[in-house]
């Protein structure tokens, strides 16, 4: 039998437990967004992240740039952001323009205020296990795997995808959880043999109908963090109708694991309003 995995039901009890803890604070923790264009699904996601934030009691402060926007204006615009004393964390809302997605627009984010966990600072904390918080997506993959009851240590998983947003911090962490970790990206050659002999399959890609029934065993866990867009519908790298034949855990999406990547931005929002 095939269990669904019921990402908004995680999402929510980790928002509701968020929610009492912020009531708890002296102050509400302040979540600056930077937000550069006018990318239709980043306004989506936007409005998703400003809901839950309202719900726990988290201060939402949005700061909308044009996509013309210069490089360096842009970090400095993010350094006047972070001058806010009331500041918990701050987050650059991917995609950028393309001339943007540099390293050093994302470096221009605080170690302290990087609740994404997309500086070279977080990251390298994430390589030496010294972090106090963890990326939302990477993060609410692990969250997911404790809710059903599967430990990793020991077990063959296969990430299908080596991006710097999933890919490589949730093979850095599942490592670090003493996983036996198999990353596959766009030159590996039979990604269908590694796949065939993994016990859990999490996929990062973005590419609809990545993953096919014929690629998992029976009992596989299959969670799915990949997003893309055709005809206005969201889509997931799992052909869900094939694989939920076949796997004993899968993520379905819309209602995966973006819901729960939410809400573990949020959580890393009141851990970093602790520690300023």
């Amino acid at each position: 039998m095939t269990h669904i995995i019921d990402g908004k039901a995680i999402a929510q009890n980790l928002l509701d437990r968020l929610k009492q803890e912020v009531k708890k604070l002296k102050k509400a923790p302040k979540l600056a967004v930077v937000y550069v264009g006018g990318d239709k699904p980043s306004n989506t996601y936007i409005k998703r992240k400003k809901e839950a934030a309202e719900y726990v009691g988290i201060d939402f402060d949005l700061h909308k740039f044009p996509a013309d926007i210069s490089k360096d204006n842009l970090v400095d615009e993010i350094k006047k952001i972070q001058k806010d004393k009331d500041l918990s964390g701050l987050i650059v809302q991917l995609p950028l323009p393309e001339p943007l997605f540099t390293t050093e627009v994302l470096n221009a984010v605080e170690s302290k205020f990087d609740v994404d966990c997309l500086s070279d600072a977080q990251l390298g904390k994430l390589v030496m296990k010294t972090n106090t918080i963890s990326p939302p997506t990477p993060e609410a993959v692990c969250v997911v795997l404790d809710e059903i009851g599967v430990y990793v240590k020991g077990k063959n998983i296969v990430i299908i995808g080596a991006g710097a947003l999933v890919g490589k911090p949730l093979a850095t962490i599942l490592l670090n959880k003493e996983a036996t970790v198999t990353t596959c990206n766009i030159h590996t050659k039979n990604t269908k043999k590694y796949c065939r002999e993994a016990d859990i399959i999490i996929s990062a890609v973005g590419k609809k109908d990545l993953v096919r029934g014929n690629m998992v065993k029976k009992g596989t866990v299959v969670i799915d963090t990949g997003i893309s867009f055709e005809k206005g519908k969201m889509y997931g790298d799992v052909n869900f109708k094939e694989v939920s034949k076949k796997a004993s855990y899968i993520t379905p999406t819309p209602g995966g694991i973006g819901p729960i990547t939410v809400a573990i931005l949020l959580r890393n929002v009141v851990t970093s309003s602790k520690n300023i």
